[in-house]
């Protein structure tokens, strides 16, 4: 009877130690949690702006070695040559087999903190207009990289369960959707190899810690932004017949942009043209020369953007046209096409493959079906812009399912990504990020 007893316990657990046939990757990154937080707790109260990430990157390049990778430091090429890139390249060998790109990004934003919490930052540092601005992890990048190191810990634990090379990357500029594309440029796959699957993941604001979310296909969109010189031929504002007024002319062109989507695009086809700013003039009776507006632009279909944006362009040189602008003052419309961000399309098979592992290890329910985004994420330029190496970006819930059914019933909105009172809930972020990431990379190395 008590030889009986003793067993239930291993027996309750058997199933999960078994799920790659021997030890899964749980037990190993539950003992390496405190370690991890501490990791969390110094990079969320030492955050850094993109192109800036020195004591970040070199954090990350020390925990990769300190792992049993061979490291390369300041890795990426920036257009701007006064930019250094603090890309990091970890790359961990175990004999022959696939090569699997696993991404982190590192970079923090200009906000001020108010979670209140014991570790919140303070950082405050010059931006790039030399503006004193605070500095806040409000993305959820400083438990990417827990997670991310802790990724490589216990792949270097289970090393008798998996062969090939990952290739671990900590990507600068992020949240300015160029440092994945400075790394490419600089050579990433000519020197590290070209990988066979590119995996990537990012927290989720909405999503209850412990699940992953999924989405098959285009997850994020397509971003292009825009700006607008609007020019006419000012004067005095008691004779605007003598004038062209820029700022009558930018309010028919804000309308107008609006029936790209609402009557030239496919409705099942998303798009989205939004007018972020718009500055003009400088006293009440005085009408100016040219009005400026920034456009942001989001779709998914290569061809649909191609569309928008040439809309675009032809809804605001007709709409001064009508109004009598001359051709010499036209209006002149600018393409930032160094800030474009692709769109994040994860490859059906590749996700199928990976929620089935997901599924296995953690449960149905704690694997989540989610809607694609608008949003930008620049993991997109690693699968190449034909979606040559299969890749996929999941989501790792961070919210205290108590917060939501709280905020929920009371019909309020749960602090999002990029708010200043935005704090995932660091351990079970973490732990989830890792056992997923870890999982999926031991599913395809098997």
């Amino acid at each position: 009877m008590k030889i009986r007893l003793s067993l239930i316990p291993l027996l309750s657990i058997w199933p999960r130690l078994l799920v790659y046939g021997q030890q899964t990757p749980e037990p190993i990154a539950d003992a390496e949690l405190p370690s991890l937080l501490a990791i969390y707790k110094d990079i969320h109260g030492h955050p850094e702006l993109s192109t800036r990430e020195e004591r970040t990157s070199a954090i990350i390049a020390t925990e990769l070695r300190a792992a049993g990778c061979e490291v390369t430091e300041r890795f990426g090429k920036y257009d701007d040559p006064k930019l250094k890139c603090y890309g990091v390249v970890g790359i961990m060998k175990n004999g022959d087999g696939p090569l699997v790109l696993v991404r982190t990004d590192l970079d923090a934003l200009p906000v001020q903190e108010e979670t209140g919490l014991p570790y919140a930052s303070s950082v405050v540092t010059k931006d790039d207009n030399g503006r004193d601005v605070h500095v806040m992890h409000a993305c959820g990048h400083d438990a990417h990289m827990a997670a991310f190191v802790g990724t490589a810990r216990v792949l270097q634990r289970l090393k008798n369960q998996w062969h090939g090379t990952v290739m671990f990357i900590g990507q600068p500029a992020e949240e300015t959707v160029g440092g994945a594309r400075a790394m490419l440029k600089a050579g990433l796959y000519e020197k590290f190899g070209k990988p066979d699957f590119a995996l990537g993941y990012h927290d989720n604001a909405e999503l209850a810690m412990g699940k992953i979310g999924i989405c098959e296909g285009y997850a994020n969109a397509n971003v292009d932004s825009v700006n607008i010189t609007v020019r006419g031929v000012g004067g005095h504002g008691a004779y605007p017949h003598k004038t062209k007024d820029p700022i009558v002319l930018s309010a028919e062109i804000i309308n107008a942009l609006q029936t790209i989507v609402s009557r030239e695009n496919n409705p099942i086809d998303p798009a989205v043209v939004t007018v972020g700013a718009i500055n003009g003039g400088t006293k009440h009776n005085i009408i100016p020369d040219e009005v400026k507006m920034l456009l942001t632009v989001r779709t998914y279909k290569s061809e649909v953007r191609d569309r928008v944006l040439a809309a675009i362009d032809r809804v605001v040189k007709g709409c001064a046209m009508a109004a009598g602008i001359p051709p010499e003052r036209a209006p002149i419309v600018e393409h930032l096409k160094d800030e474009f961000s692709p769109a994040v399309y994860n490859n059906p098979e590749l996700m199928q493959r990976l929620v089935a592992v997901w599924k296995k290890q953690l449960g149905d329910g704690n694997v989540v079906k989610m809607d694609p985004t608008m949003g930008a994420e620049d993991f997109s330029e690693f699968s190449l812009p034909d979606h040559s190496i299969p890749a996929v970006d999941f989501w790792i819930g961070a919210v205290d399912p108590a917060k939501i059914a709280e905020y929920k019933k009371e019909g309020k909105q749960l602090p999002s990504l990029h708010s200043s009172k935005f704090a995932p809930v660091p351990e079970p972020t973490i732990r989830i990020g890792m056992i997923g990431m870890t999982s999926a990379v031991l599913e395809l190395m098997k």
